[in-house]
C-alpha cells in the first residue's frame, strides 16, 4: 500500500480514518467509509479500503491527540476461533444502525505484544491500548453502537479491554472441548494454525493453562481451549454485561441467538428483517467466503464424520485438560448464558 503524510487529527472524530496497524513507534491509517467497512470481512491484511493510500504518524503524537478524547462505548465479541464469530458479526452488521469492526489488526498486535513480553505489559502499552479503543469507538451516528469482533491473540488481554469499560456489553462465543477440537483440528491447515498461534501467544496463555512445552498439536489445542475458556469464565463472573454463547446454539437455533445478540447490543431488529436474514445468503454460505455454499446440515455432517475418526484423541485431550485443571480449574459450565441459550458441560 502506498504511503502519504500524517493524517489530519481533526479526522479522528470520524471512522473514515481507520487505525490499520501499529508499526513500532508509528501508527498507520487507511481511508475507509461505511461501504468499505461493510465489504471488509476482516480488517487485517484482507481489508478493502477506499484507497490503498496509507498515512502515518508517530504513536507518541497519536497518544497526545487522543489523550483528552473520551472513548465511546464499544461492544465486544470474543471467540475461541472457528466457532461462527464471523457469521455472528456479519448478522449484526447493519449499515445505518451500527458499525461492526471485524478483527482489527492493531488490536491483534497489542495482544501479540504481551506474548512477546511473556504476559507482561510493555511500557506505554496501556496508553496505546486506550488510544486504540478510543479510535475504534468512533461511529457514524451518535446513537449507533460500535461492535468489535476480536480474534484469538486478543483473548489474553480481555481483562485489560473490559477494565476500560466494565459495563460494556460483550458476548463470549465458545465451544465445549470436543466440538472445539473438531473445529480447529479438522484439516492439516487448521492443525498448522493451532501450532502457529500457540507458538505466537503461548507465553501469554501460560498463566491460564500452564506450560505448553513438549505438547503435541492435540494437546496444544486443548491447552489453548483451557486458557481461553478460563479467561472467559473469569470475565463472565466479573463484568455485569458479559454473556456466554455456545456456538452450537448459534448454528442450531440461529433465530434465538441472533435475536438475543441484537438485543444485548441494543440494536433494533424487526421480525421481518430477522426472517429475511435467516432465509438469505448469509446463513446459506460460508461466512468467510460468501461464494461458498455452506449450511448447518453440511456442518453437522462434517462434525459427525470427524467425531468418528477423532474420538480417541478427543478423549485423550479431555483427560489432559482434567489433569491440568487440578492446577488451572474450570467451572462445569460457563455462567451467564445469552438469553435463551443453553449451558452445556464444558467437558
Amino acid at each position: 500500500m502506498s504511503q502519504t503524510k500524517s493524517p489530519d487529527t481533526a479526522l479522528f472524530s470520524s471512522p473514515d480514518t481507520f487505525l490499520f496497524a501499529l508499526k513500532g513507534e508509528t501508527a498507520a491509517f487507511l481511508p475507509m467509509n461505511r461501504d468499505a467497512y461493510a465489504r471488509s470481512i476482516f480488517l487485517d491484511r484482507r481489508i478493502a479500503p477506499v484507497s490503498p493510500a496509507m498515512s502515518q504518524m508517530p504513536v507518541a503524537d497519536l497518544l497526545a491527540a487522543t489523550a483528552e478524547a473520551p472513548a465511546g462505548r464499544v461492544g465486544w465479541i470474543f471467540h475461541v476461533a472457528h466457532c461462527g464469530s464471523t457469521l455472528l458479526a456479519r448478522a449484526l452488521d447493519h449499515r445505518v444502525r451500527d458499525l461492526v469492526l471485524r478483527e482489527p489488526m492493531a488490536l491483534r498486535q497489542l495482544g501479540i505484544d504481551t506474548a512477546l513480553m511473556r504476559g507482561e505489559r510493555p511500557q506505554g502499552w496501556h496508553d496505546t491500548l486506550r488510544a486504540t479503543v478510543a479510535l475504534l469507538s468512533r461511529r457514524y451516528a451518535p446513537d449507533a453502537p460500535v461492535i468489535v469482533k476480536a480474534n484469538v491473540p486478543v483473548n489474553p488481554i480481555v481483562p485489560d479491554l473490559m477494565a476500560l469499560d466494565p459495563e460494556a456489553p460483550a458476548i463470549f462465543l465458545y465451544y465445549p472441548l470436543a466440538e472445539y477440537l473438531m473445529a480447529v483440528l479438522r484439516s492439516p491447515g487448521h492443525r498448522q494454525w493451532v501450532d502457529g498461534v500457540t507458538r505466537e501467544i503461548g507465553p501469554a496463555l501460560e498463566p491460564w493453562c500452564g506450560s505448553l512445552d513438549g505438547l503435541d498439536t492435540f494437546d496444544r489445542a486443548a491447552a489453548l481451549w483451557l486458557a481461553q475458556t478460563r479467561i472467559y469464565a473469569d470475565a463472565l463472573a466479573r463484568y455485569p454485561n458479559a454473556r456466554a454463547l455456545d456456538a452450537e446454539h448459534l448454528f442450531d437455533r440461529p433465530e434465538a441467538a441472533v435475536r438475543a445478540s441484537h438485543a444485548h447490543f441494543g440494536i433494533v431488529l424487526s421480525d421481518a428483517e430477522l426472517s429475511a436474514m435467516l432465509e438469505g445468503p448469509l446463513f446459506g454460505t460460508y461466512s468467510k467466503n460468501p461464494q461458498m455454499v455452506f449450511t448447518n446440515d453440511v456442518r453437522r455432517g462434517r462434525q459427525d464424520a470427524l467425531r468418528a475418526v477423532m474420538q480417541p484423541r478427543i478423549d485423550a485431550a479431555s483427560q489432559w485438560v482434567k489433569n491440568r485443571a487440578n492446577d488451572y480449574p474450570l467451572p462445569e459450565r460457563l455462567p451467564k448464558p445469552l438469553e435463551g441459550s443453553e449451558r452445556r458441560p464444558l467437558l
